[in-house]
């Protein structure tokens, strides 16, 4: 059985478990509401059945505790994947166009429209006017090579997949390099 296997199973019992607790805690208060009294049992044995019902409602809280626990954890590593990611992208960013020669008001522009801008939103931002806006976004275009907006966008997206297929590669490598040298050693 695998550990994500076990893990599912033993939350599953848990929280039928805490189920079972919670169905015995409500059902001694509508009985008690009804005025329905069940056969008397001994007061050891309600105490016993009182102290399972409370451990199940302790065993839910720590499964929450633990949940809670996990979430902030894949939180954590999930913004350090987006950190990671954006620095490479900015990264990408600021080698493509320092490579295109563009100006500092056209990176602007750049990253504007990137992000999907109209160029009159450009023009508003930038405090310029849309003729100018157009004229700069038509120098990117020519210096990049493209002829609009989407081809702009997608020469960073083929360079981030290529950067992530190249990464992948250099693992597989790495790896064999690594299966080779123990086969030699």
């Amino acid at each position: 059985m695998t550990s994500r296997l076990r893990r599912a199973v033993l939350v599953g019992a848990i929280l039928l478990f805490q189920a079972v607790c919670a169905l015995f805690f409500i059902s001694d208060i509508l009985l008690s509401v009804f005025g329905l009294y069940p056969a008397p049992i001994s007061w050891q044995n309600r105490e016993i059945l009182e102290l399972g019902a409370a451990l199940g409602l302790i065993l839910g809280l720590a499964l929450g505790a633990f949940a809670l626990a996990g979430a902030l954890r894949e939180g954590a590593r999930a913004k350090a994947r987006l950190r990671r990611a954006t620095s490479a992208f900015e990264d990408l960013l600021e080698e493509r166009f320092s490579d295109w020669g563009l100006t500092a008001a056209e990176r602007e522009v750049a990253l504007f429209a990137i992000k999907g801008l109209s160029t009159a939103e450009i023009a508003a931002l930038r405090e310029t006017s849309e003729g100018t806006a157009k004229a700069q976004s038509a120098a990117i275009y020519r210096k990049a090579g493209v002829n609009g907006r989407g081809a702009l966008l997608s020469l960073f997206v083929e360079d981030m997949m290529d950067q992530r297929a190249d990464a992948a590669q250099r693992s597989d490598t790495t790896a064999k390099q690594g299966v080779t040298a123990v086969a030699k050693g």
